[in-house]
């Protein structure tokens, strides 16, 4: 059973900068491709960023990329999503989560998900 826990999120102004972190179990980050969806009020759930399970690519959505940054650490068991520059419309609930593949260039639909953690950016 894969688990994923999100910690961080919080307020900033825009322009701020704000750290996501997920703690995975075991051997998801061999066995999954693993990255950060976001769902704001009204709006469906969207792709953000993610690593392939051998973690030599990431994949960025064109709305964040070149402010988003995601990366792991395999041996603490945890993945980091940098937000840099950030914009009111990045206000949203953000998920980790681990899919079983990448497919046009993001996750393909996550076998699990976190709980979910809010970041709200003022302007």
């Amino acid at each position: 059973q894969v688990q994923l826990v999100e910690s961080g999120g919080g307020l900033v102004q825009a322009g701020g900068s704000l750290r996501l972190s997920c703690t995975v179990s075991e051997r998801t980050f061999t066995n999954y491709a693993t990255g950060w969806f976001r769902q704001a009020p009204g709006k469906e759930r969207e792709f953000v960023a993610g690593i392939r399970w051998s973690g030599d690519t990431t994949y960025y959505a064109d709305s964040v990329r070149g402010r988003f940054t995601v990366s792991r650490d395999v041996d603490k068991n945890t993945m980091i999503l940098q937000m840099n520059s950030l914009k009111p419309e990045d206000s949203a609930v953000y998920y980790c989560a681990a899919s079983v593949g990448i497919v046009a260039g993001r996750l393909s639909t996550p076998d699990y998900w976190g709980q979910g953690a809010q970041v709200t950016v003022s302007s």
